[in-house]
């Protein structure tokens, strides 16, 4: 069973998290699962470290992973359509649930906005998943270094995985939504955050059903002319991961609102120019 929420984290962009409340047992977890596992232990194992190269390695790998768009981490949470998977859901052994916020995504749009999600970026996952298996053999040489890991094979290799993930999730998005197996569950408990949180009820709503309907990232002519807001703070993102009773989501609302931030105050920034300003010459 998985819980897949829809969170605006702006007029214009939406958090995708999908929560499994059911784990593999161990002996029914594939590969990937198992060194996916092994790599978190690792890393963790890192981080708990007071210094050394492994200690700056978690350093600068946690700057990255945080660089890392949200929407790709959304599409990760989603779990790859195993054959296993994909007869339970079809016989409705395994239920799936779309909670989101009705203030905001009214019920006759909300899946259409999680198919956008899941299917928008496949083509930059798919480019970048080959540039990744590209650089790979190419950066192979640098474990002759002694000493030091591999470090440019090993982010070129964790960057194929993560492209790949995100594909997965999104074609397990696509099969749920052309084959009608999510219950749509408007979440009132959402609302209550989000609600007070609109500054004018109707406007949005229609925004974002029609942004995240369509496509969300790229904007067309009827949405250039209308500026961008932030719905969630760092304090509303706390309050939301409360009120859902899923701490685990507090670090991809915490990412998301960051990035969305810096990306409307980047834009706001560059309208502030003067005409025929430009950036400096590399």
């Amino acid at each position: 069973m998985m819980r897949f929420f829809l969170l605006p984290i702006s007029t214009r962009r939406t958090l995708l998290y999908c929560q499994k409340l059911q784990a593999l047992p161990k002996d029914k977890q594939t590969i990937v699962d198992k060194v996916t596992v092994r790599a978190a232990q690792l890393w963790s194992g890192w981080e708990r470290k007071e210094g050394g190269w492994q200690k700056k390695v978690v350093v600068y790998g946690n700057y990255l992973l945080r660089r890392i768009p949200f929407e790709e981490w959304g599409l990760k949470s989603v779990p790859p359509l195993s054959t296993r998977r994909r007869e339970e859901e079809i016989l409705g052994k395994d239920k799936n649930h779309l909670i989101y916020p009705e203030s905001l995504i009214p019920t006759t749009k909300a899946v259409s906005v999680l198919r956008a999600l899941g299917t928008e970026r496949e083509s930059l996952h798919k480019s970048r998943l080959i540039w990744c298996l590209i650089g790979m053999p190419i950066s192979a040489p640098f474990a002759l270094v002694p000493i030091i890991p591999n470090l440019p094979f090993f982010y070129l290799a964790y960057r194929a995985w993560s492209h790949w993930r995100a594909l997965a999730g999104g074609k397990h998005i696509r099969f749920l939504c052309d084959n009608n197996l999510l219950s749509l569950s408007p979440s009132p408990a959402l609302d209550s955050v989000y609600y007070p949180l609109v500054p004018n009820s109707s406007t949005p709503k229609k925004s974002i059903a029609e942004k995240d309907g369509a496509n969300s990232s790229t904007s067309n002519d009827s949405h250039e002319t209308k500026e961008e807001k932030l719905l969630l703070s760092q304090e509303n993102g706390r309050q939301l991961v409360k009120v859902l009773k899923l701490p685990e989501l507090e670090v991809e609302l915490e990412r998301a609102i960051w990035q969305v931030e810096t990306a409307i105050q980047k834009g706001k920034d560059e309208k502030a120019k003067p005409p025929g300003t430009t950036g400096p010459k590399l």
